[in-house]
């Protein structure tokens, strides 16, 4: 789905995610076509690592809380799987963003590096999650994901943040996109330059540019429905 029209949104207080051993048929029945795409990808950007990444196969929210399971698989299969234009596969895109909002009521959003998968695109701090946000009794941390992602790609520590109690939802067909907003005492401009000053000291950083974003008229094409669809409400309530 791509008209925004089909966007579904939905505020929850808490989430509720496990890890569970399901086996995800696509990645095993297309291997050899996955393992023969990511190498073209890789060729093309040989930045692209195939780490192992966690998908969601099954999520309900109800009664104010998101509940998923979530299986492990390879990032190439992931990668294929997106680049073919998403086919039914019974998984979901599911991954936790960061929305930094400025003192002065702006988003401030990322611009793609040219090495990364998504080059050009524009989103807030984001990233799907992986086993490293598996809490030890087995489900699945995405605080401490959205937090992790956050400062590897800003630079910005969610200590010097304030982060708002509860959970933006924004479902998209299968991309589901699970938003938690960070307050900042800067306002946007000096908030931009700093986090600029924190790409600096990476040696290939995720974001080649900050984008600040006002209201609906700093929109951009290259900013994906789901981003657009939630600040389009948080202006409208603003």
């Amino acid at each position: 789905m791509s008209e925004d029209t089909a966007i579904e949104v939905f505020s929850v207080d808490s989430l509720a995610l496990s890890v569970d051993a399901t086996k995800w048929k696509f990645a095993i029945q297309r291997r050899r076509e996955i393992d023969a795409l990511f190498t073209e990808l890789q060729s093309a950007k040989p930045a692209l690592f195939n780490g192992q990444v966690l998908l969601m196969h099954d999520y309900a929210i109800v009664d104010g809380i998101m509940r998923g399971k979530f299986l492990q698989s390879d990032y190439a299969s992931f990668a294929a799987w997106q680049r073919w234009g998403r086919p039914p596969a019974r998984i979901y895109d599911c991954f936790g963003s960061a929305a930094i909002l400025s003192a002065d009521g702006a988003f401030l959003l990322g611009e793609m590096g040219v090495h990364t998968f998504n080059a050009g695109h524009i989103y807030f701090p984001c990233g799907v999650p992986d086993p490293s946000d598996i809490r030890s009794d087995g489900m699945l941390d995405l605080d401490f994901s959205v937090r992790r992602e956050l400062f590897e790609e800003t630079g910005l520590g969610a200590d010097s943040l304030v982060a708002e109690p509860g959970w933006t939802i924004i479902v998209d067909g299968a991309l589901v996109a699970v938003i938690k907003v960070f307050r900042s005492e800067m306002s946007a401009v000096p908030l931009r330059n700093l986090i600029l000053q924190n790409l600096t000291r990476e040696q290939q950083p995720e974001f080649s540019n900050i984008r600040v974003v006002r209201s609906v008229d700093d929109f951009d094409p290259m900013m994906r429905g789901f981003v657009k669809k939630f600040m389009t409400q948080r202006f409208a309530r603003a």
